[in-house]
């Protein structure tokens, strides 16, 4: 049986969650070492991605951490999968990057959302799907012919 003051706090504890939800998704902010977690590198790869891309600008603290917003996570999962993914160069990753009109030089406001990013990215796996599957044929070809 629970005392009085336990129920109390529980009802405390219940009420204090109600009081304040949670904050909305796309302005939650993660720690350097979350969000290389979340993209699945480590973070000294995304401390180098900084000076590679330009575009890549994670906010700091006062006390100079970095810190990702949602729209700089989808950011890193793109130059993620055009480099290990697809296996671009780092220049090619800047060129797919300025196509998508994702480069240094567009101003912020005027960068696609991280749905288009998202699109973006989902066009890139149907290209390279489509590019295995023409491989394939042509090395089917040239066994053929081979024999």
């Amino acid at each position: 049986m629970t005392s009085p003051s336990r129920r109390s706090d529980k009802r405390r504890r219940e009420t204090k969650q109600l009081a304040f939800p949670a904050a909305d998704e796309a302005d939650r902010t993660f720690k350097i070492s979350e969000a290389a977690r979340i993209v699945g590198v480590k973070a000294y790869v995304l401390r180098f991605w900084e000076t590679q891309f330009a575009v890549l600008r994670p906010s700091h603290t006062q006390s100079k951490h970095r810190v990702y917003r949602q729209k700089d996570l989808e950011l890193l999962k793109l130059i993620k999968q055009l480099l290990h993914g697809e296996r671009f160069t780092i220049e090619g990753a800047k060129k797919r990057l300025k196509e998508l009109n994702l480069d240094e030089t567009q101003p912020e406001s005027g960068r696609e959302s991280g749905r288009a990013v998202e699109a973006s990215a989902e066009k890139s796996a149907d290209v390279r799907q489509t590019l295995a599957e023409i491989r394939h044929d042509l090395e089917s070809l040239h066994k053929l012919l081979e024999d």
